[in-house]
């Protein structure tokens, strides 16, 4: 049976090895719209949902498709991608000395002998951050692997020395609840 990866994240890939070696990775272009009308955790599920729907429909036979979606949150404020050195900056002075909300969402589509299976689900994880400088902020951005990640960091490189602790799965953060996606594709795999 083929696996696809709706995702072009390095992390989301790397992840997934954990549980599978044999898979492909399809990147989903899909219009991320936010829907104000939907609960954070809903819009996640939505997102990941839209991702893994699109390469699904694009695809045929037997197939798992996987589709995934991070928002970094705090105080009902959601921080994206940086658009640019400013942004993070900025982002990384409201998420310093505090705790925040790491949502991860999980879509996965199944055809298999005919039968349609579809799963959406979240996790969330509390990720207390400690103070940090000016001179720390502008250092972790300026070695330029902020760009790429919700709310400016990724806690699986240099940044995760600001990291005080976590509440919840250390992998929901990366991008890939892995335990309840392993949960899923072992009953096809």
């Amino acid at each position: 049976m083929r696996v696809i990866l709706a995702s072009k994240s390095p992390r989301r890939k790397e992840l997934l090895k954990f549980i599978l070696q044999d898979f492909e990775v399809v990147e989903s272009k899909t219009n991320e719209k936010f829907d104000k009308n939907l609960t954070l955790e809903e819009q996640s599920k939505k997102l990941a949902y839209v991702k893994a729907r699109k390469v699904f429909d694009e695809t045929f036979s037997d197939r798992i498709v996987i589709g995934a979606d991070t928002l970094v949150v705090k105080d009902g404020n959601v921080y994206g991608k940086p658009k640019d050195r400013e942004d993070a900056i900025l982002m990384l002075n409201k998420l310093k000395n505090g705790i925040h909300q790491v949502i991860t969402s999980l879509a996965v589509l199944v055809e298999k002998d005919g039968k349609y299976d579809e799963y959406v689900l979240y996790d969330k994880t509390d990720i207390h951050v400690k103070d940090m400088s000016k001179e720390e902020i502008e250092k972790w951005v300026d070695l330029n692997k902020c760009y790429d990640k919700a709310g400016s960091y990724g806690i699986q490189s240099e940044f995760s020395v600001f990291i005080d602790r976590i509440e919840g799965n250390y992998f929901t953060v990366v991008g890939l609840p892995i335990h309840k996606l392993y949960d899923i594709l072992k009953k096809y795999i």
